[in-house]
């Protein structure tokens, strides 16, 4: 499935159409529903990163596969940050965006939680400086060992 990228910052309430447990097989009503569950929790992210930062990603993709929920932004770091990543201190920078995450993660698995229905079970968090790429991942419950394949 090919989705856009998106820069907007703007929630929305697709998610309430979703089901908590989608059918493998997507009707167009449900692809459509979520792409817009992916827009919305894209378009979040990228509010928290920016309340955070002072700066929101350039660009998110969210993803969602069964009990997954995983969003990759582009072009997160701030102006500082990119000084220190050209100080060759790039380890500074991860300390830093580790801080961050700790300011928005309560905020970030609430909204996970409230646009697909499902309690987050974990949430984890990484940054990449070089390329400039974040990556945050939402496991729902039940879990992942108790999905398809698991």
């Amino acid at each position: 499935m090919h989705l856009p990228w998106l820069y907007g910052r703007k929630q929305g309430d697709g998610a309430a159409r979703l089901a908590p447990h989608a059918a493998a097989v997507a009707t167009t009503d449900e692809t459509s529903t979520t792409r817009s569950l992916n827009r919305d929790i894209s378009r979040a992210l990228v509010a928290l990163f920016k309340d955070a930062t002072g700066r929101g990603p350039g660009r998110a993709r969210t993803y969602i596969e069964d009990g997954l929920v995983v969003t990759v932004l582009n072009d997160t770091m701030t102006k500082a940050e990119r000084t220190l990543k050209d100080e060759n201190l790039e380890d500074h920078v991860r300390s830093l965006r580790r801080i961050f995450q700790g300011t928005f993660r309560d905020e970030a698995i609430a909204v996970v939680e409230r646009l697909t229905g499902r309690k987050v079970l974990a949430f984890l968090s990484d940054h990449a400086v070089d390329p400039d790429y974040a990556i945050e991942a939402f496991i729902l419950e039940p879990g992942l060992e108790n999905g398809p394949g698991g």
